[in-house]
C-alpha cells in the first residue's frame, strides 16, 4: 500500500491523459537535439494506422520528465546521449539523425542498444521507456486505442438472474 501511495505522489499529475498541446517544448535540449530526439521516439514507435510517438510529441515529454524527475546526471547523459548519436549518424552516413533513413535509424538504435558502453546503454534504454509510457499515457492512445476509464468494471445491482 505504502508502495502505491509512493508511486501515485511521485508521478506528476500532467503524465496521464497528456496531450501535444498541453506539454510546451522542454528546455533541456537545443533545437537540433530535440529534433534527434523527436526522430529517436518515431523511430522506436513509428506511424502505422495510428499516429507515431513523434507525430503526438512523445519527445516533448521525455525531455519534460527527464526535466522535472531525474537528476542533474540523468539529463547530461541524455544530452550527451543524443549528441553522441549525432555523430554516429554523421560518421557513418554523413547526415543528421533526423535526416537518416528508416534502416539507418534502426541500425544506429540497435547499435546503442547492443552497446557495451553503459552510458550509451542507460541513455538508449531511458528514451525507449519514456517513450513507452509517454505513448501508452497520450491522450490519443487512453481515448481511442485503450478506451481508458476512469473507474473500470461497472457494478449492476438489479440483474435479473437465469438459470443456464
Amino acid at each position: 500500500m505504502a508502495v502505491a501511495v509512493g508511486a501515485m505522489a511521485g508521478l506528476p499529475s500532467w503524465a496521464s491523459g497528456w496531450s501535444k498541446e498541453t506539454i510546451p517544448a522542454g528546455k533541456l535540449l537545443s533545437v537540433d537535439q530535440a529534433n534527434s530526439l523527436t526522430a529517436m521516439v518515431e523511430t522506436i514507435i513509428p506511424k502505422t494506422d495510428t499516429p507515431g510517438a513523434g507525430e503526438l510529441g512523445v519527445g516533448n515529454f521525455v525531455q519534460k520528465m527527464v526535466t522535472d524527475c531525474y537528476d542533474s546526471k540523468t539529463q547530461a547523459n541524455l544530452s550527451s546521449g543524443i549528441s553522441q548519436l549525432e555523430a554516429q549518424s554523421m560518421k557513418r552516413f554523413g547526415k543528421s539523425f533526423a535526416d537518416a533513413g528508416k534502416d539507418q535509424k534502426l541500425q544506429l538504435l540497435q547499435d546503442l542498444e547492443k552497446s557495451s558502453d553503459a552510458d550509451q546503454k542507460a541513455f538508449f534504454g531511458l528514451v525507449k521507456n519514456l517513450t513507452i509510457q509517454g505513448y501508452m499515457s497520450s491522450e490519443y492512445v487512453m481515448t481511442n486505442i485503450t478506451h481508458y476509464e476512469m473507474v473500470p468494471a461497472r457494478y449492476h445491482g438489479c440483474v435479473p438472474v437465469t438459470k443456464g
